[in-house]
Order: C-alpha cells, then sequence, then structure tokens
C-alpha cells in the first residue's frame, strides 16, 4: 500500500503520468511514420488528455467537498500535481503543432486563423502563468490575492476555451455534448464552494483585527480559501 502511495501521489504520479504521455505520443506518431497524419494525430490525442487532466484539477477541491471519498480526496490531494500534468500534456501538443506547422506549411495555414492564434496565445499563456505559479515559492512571491485571482481567471478561460473548442464537435462525436453538461455542474459547485468561503471568511472578519492574515481571508497561496487558521479561544 505504501509503494502504490508512492507512485500515486504527489511528484512521483506527474512523472509517471507524464512519461506515458509521451511515449503514447511517440507511439501514435510512429504508427503513421511520423508523418503529418501521425502528428495530427497526436494534436487530437494531446487535446483530449489536456481536457481530462484540467477537468481533474479544476473539480478536485469542488468534489471533495460534495462528494467526499477515497477518489475525491485523492484528487483534491493531488490537484496541484494533476495540474502540472495537464500543462505537460499542452506542452507535447504544443511540439507537435510546430511539428505540423514545419512538416505540411499549407495544411497547417488552412487549419489555423488569425483568431485560432490569438484565443489560443492567450490560452498557453495562462497555462505558462499557471505552471509557474503552482509551487509554493513562486506563489508565495506573487501574494496569495493575486494567485487567487490568476487561477480564478485563468481556471475560467481556459474552461470556456474547451468548451468553445469541443463543443463545435458534437455533431461529429455526440459524446463530446457530456462536456458541457459536466462543465456546468463544474461551475454550480465551485460557485458554491466560493460562496460558503466568502460567508465563512465574512463571519471571520468580525474577529478582532489581529486574528486574521492576509492569506487566510484570500486564500491560502497554492490552495482554495480555507477556514481562519488561528488560535482557537
Amino acid at each position: 500500500m505504501a509503494t502504490r502511495r508512492n507512485w500515486f501521489e504527489g511528484w512521483r504520479l506527474f512523472g509517471l503520468l507524464t512519461l506515458t504521455l509521451i511515449g503514447l505520443s511517440i507511439w501514435i506518431a510512429a504508427m503513421r511514420q511520423f508523418e503529418v497524419e501521425g502528428v495530427r494525430m497526436v494534436i487530437r490525442f494531446t487535446a483530449r488528455t489536456s481536457l481530462l487532466f484540467f477537468c481533474l484539477a479544476f473539480s478536485a477541491a469542488a468534489l471533495a467537498r460534495l462528494w467526499p471519498n477515497a477518489w475525491t480526496h485523492w484528487q483534491r490531494r493531488n490537484r496541484r500535481y494533476l495540474g502540472v500534468t495537464f500543462a505537460a500534456s499542452h506542452a507535447i501538443q504544443a511540439v507537435t503543432i510546430a511539428a505540423f506547422a514545419i512538416l505540411d506549411p499549407p495544411g497547417f495555414a488552412a487549419a489555423t486563423s488569425a483568431v485560432s492564434y490569438i484565443f489560443g496565445g492567450i490560452g498557453y499563456a495562462f497555462i505558462i502563468a499557471l505552471t509557474a505559479t503552482s509551487f509554493d515559492r513562486t506563489a508565495a512571491m506573487l501574494g496569495s490575492c493575486a494567485w487567487r485571482r490568476l487561477h480564478l481567471i485563468g481556471g475560467y478561460y481556459l474552461l470556456l476555451q474547451f468548451m468553445v473548442s469541443f463543443g463545435k464537435r458534437i455533431p461529429e462525436m455526440p459524446l463530446y455534448a457530456l462536456f458541457p453538461v459536466a462543465a456546468r455542474r463544474g461551475v454550480r459547485a465551485q460557485d458554491d464552494q466560493h460562496g460558503r468561503a466568502a460567508c465563512a471568511t465574512s463571519g471571520a472578519g468580525e474577529l478582532r483585527s489581529g486574528q486574521l492574515t492576509p492569506g487566510e481571508t484570500c486564500g491560502r497561496a497554492g490552495d482554495e480559501p480555507t477556514a481562519p487558521r488561528g488560535r482557537r479561544r
């Protein structure tokens, strides 16, 4: 049990998942002799794996509150590492997109537009910023309030981007319709959680000055807002 926990927790989990993604991506490209079609298959594959890991990270805190069980507690504990794995999946996709542009410039030009460059670029910028601030030191440097704003805005922007990207493919693959439904439920759960946290913070703010720290009122860096952890009286 201890060995399994070690391999499926923390940075070992991230390493295992990332190596698996790299191995599968190479295998998929090799199926088409690393030609354009194989590269495009990897782009589609990493789009789906990115969606999976984003959903696991984005919904972790809300699911742990709504349906506390062994799975959601594991998901909550490893939210940071699932989020960084999402970034690794998107990094693999960025490499394959660059390979697509090099191998087939006309096809790449036909598959992209100014809009995709703008909104896709914003998405990648958010992914870089969210990943860079997923470590204790960088989160502390940013400050808990700014950290929370960045991760809230970035998370919802990426959620919207996924909904648009996969939503337009519903006619081709009806199963994609499950994602907007699940996303709506996840947003409601997040809103409920934020509302409870705000109420808890508001009540705690009535305590005497000095009993709360900025990190407790705005949300702990690297975590969701929590009730104050000051001394009990």
